[in-house]
């Protein structure tokens, strides 16, 4: 790593937050590392994430299955089946909301918790919980609400850094299922990298084996960090 910082692993595994049945360990920057949207921009460029305020890379000796991807906005061309999703979407209204606690947010993201992911240990968040997870204190972060008329049915969790979007995180009305809103906030949050002339939107972590993750392959121009390098990661 290139990175004038000094990084510390995990002492102990932990169990692995993306694969059943298996242990993991992270890689972080210096705790003494005073964190800023300019290091997290940095930081994201060799494959790592936040969580809250920390920022972590999965760092397993026996294992190199969570690869960071990210699409090219350059390289990317919209597909039919995300045409269609757009189309089913067009009625949404989308607007920004700054990242602090809502209680219309924090309802619609229990919900989705409970449907979509329960017993995962994250199905009854608290208050605190679910900002500690969502905002930081130094990032610029943005909620993007969906709303169809007055209900709102998705948020995107949206950081805004050099030259990038990172999509964080997206949760939305278990009812909306059918309407495909995790595709159309990706959709939107390219869109909006497009307009800014920003290069890519990062999506975290893409793991081969985990049915959940497949829809990252479903957009062109993605790339994943492999080998110490971004490279196209084929579909």
């Amino acid at each position: 790593m290139d990175l004038p910082l000094k990084f510390y692993q995990d002492a102990h595994s932990h169990h692995c937050s993306y694969l059943p049945g298996q242990k993991a360990k992270n890689l972080y920057p210096d705790p003494e590392l005073v964190m800023t949207n300019v290091v997290y921009s940095q930081l994201i460029q060799y494959g790592f994430r936040r969580s809250g305020n920390s920022c972590y890379r999965p760092h397993c000796q026996a294992c190199n299955a969570c690869v960071p991807v990210r699409i090219s906005i350059d390289s990317f061309i919209i597909s039919r089946s995300q045409r269609r999703c757009l189309k089913r979407n067009q009625h949404l209204t989308i607007t920004h909301h700054p990242a602090q606690f809502n209680l219309e947010h924090y309802s619609l993201y229990c919900r989705y918790l409970k449907t979509r992911h329960a017993n995962a240990g994250m199905d009854n968040p608290t208050q605190k919980s679910y900002c500690d997870f969502l905002t930081s204190d130094w990032g610029d972060t943005h909620f993007i609400q969906f709303h169809d008329d007055s209900k709102l049915v998705g948020l995107a969790v949206t950081d805004y850094i050099d030259n990038a979007l990172s999509a964080f995180y997206t949760f939305f009305d278990p009812d909306y299922t059918q309407q495909s809103i995790g595709t159309y906030a990706i959709l939107e949050q390219i869109n909006i990298a497009k307009k800014l002339g920003l290069s890519y939107v990062y999506l975290g972590y893409w793991i081969e084996k985990s049915q959940k993750m497949s829809y990252k392959q479903n957009f062109s121009g993605l790339e994943g960090y492999i080998d110490r390098q971004w490279q196209p990661l084929k579909r």
